[in-house]
């Protein structure tokens, strides 16, 4: 096998392997491989060059420097003439290039990315305002904010009491997309200033 070949053999493996790879979301699994190698590096240039080198050390890295690497090297023997060894200098270069660049857009994938926590999407705890008053066995909607966003969510009365439009309630738990939730004052105030105000409330309403 001549060089020629070994070239168009380094291209082919590198090209099938990246197109496997991207398939099978096989960059960021790569990446994320190689990210854990490089934490304990030390600080400096000299540390900064190694973790650099540790981004490169990935199977997708290791794809994309076979593709270049084979395509450039089979290229310059074929038409430059400058003989053996600068056509395998240019080619290891050419190949490197190639895995440095994916591993500068694999760590910037990796910087843009926030990890997810389960406890910014719990519904129990969430402060709301009812839009649709919830009456004693029905749904009614409440409203909240989450990521800066206006949400609704169908919401039911913990307590079976029914929960005017425009009151402050919590919820209490959440349930196959239903948000049991009581009022503000149900759950900061003392049980009997609570029901003080409600039988205000009730003969209000019995005398109008």
């Amino acid at each position: 096998m001549n060089w020629p070949d070994v070239y168009l053999f380094c291209f082919a493996v590198g090209v099938l392997w990246s197109l496997a790879a991207l398939l099978l979301s096989g960059f960021h699994v790569g990446h994320t491989g190689s990210s854990a190698s490089h934490g304990h590096v030390s600080h400096g240039h000299i540390g900064n060059g190694l973790s650099w080198m540790a981004e490169m050390i990935n199977p997708s890295c290791a794809a994309i420097f076979l593709a270049w690497f084979g395509g450039i090297g089979y290229l310059l023997t074929r038409h430059s003439g400058l003989g053996l060894w600068i056509d395998l200098s240019l080619a290891v270069a050419v190949g490197l290039l190639g895995a440095w660049l994916l591993a500068i857009f694999l760590r910037f994938l990796d910087s843009r990315e926030r990890p997810l926590n389960t406890a910014d999407y719990d519904m129990v705890g969430v402060l709301g305002r009812v839009s649709s008053t919830i009456r004693a066995d029905g749904v009614g909607e409440v409203i909240y904010v989450r990521d800066g966003r206006r949400k609704p969510v169908p919401a039911r009365s913990d307590d079976g009491k029914q929960i005017g439009r425009g009151e402050e309630v919590i919820v209490t738990r959440y349930e196959k997309g239903i948000a049991y939730v009581r009022t503000w004052d149900a759950m900061t105030q003392p049980p009997a200033e609570v029901a003080r105000r409600e039988s205000l409330q009730k003969e209000t309403v019995h005398v109008e």
